[in-house]
């Protein structure tokens, strides 16, 4: 009985370790999806057309087809997802250029991401 006992508990302490796993790595997740939300919201205040976007989601699709081994598929396109939207051109642009030229913002042939 004792013997059962100790089997149980490595088997709790197992599962316990494996919920400790994905708790992380939802967190990271978690994490990595406000980032992406964040860089949205700021190119959707930015006026950034929906051609450029679909662009970039393309792109973002394209490059992360293939998964990398040892590597979740879905933090992979987050962390790619976040790196194509942070590396947008209009994100980086000062905010004087953007007052000056406000109806150049919603073209889509001047944004280039």
């Amino acid at each position: 009985e004792l013997q059962q006992k100790v089997e149980e508990t490595e088997v709790l302490k197992m599962e316990l370790q494996m919920l400790e796993t994905e708790r992380v790595r939802l967190s990271l997740v978690e994490e990595k999806l406000m980032d992406v939300l964040q860089l949205l919201q700021q190119l959707r205040d930015l006026n950034i057309s929906k051609r450029a976007l679909g662009k970039i989601l393309l792109s973002t699709l394209e490059s992360c087809r293939d998964p990398q081994p040892g590597k979740a598929q879905l933090l992979e396109v987050l962390d790619t997802l976040q790196q194509e939207l942070a590396a947008c051109e209009l994100l980086h642009k000062q905010p004087v250029e953007q007052a000056q030229s406000p109806q150049s913002l919603s073209s889509p042939l001047v944004i280039s991401c």
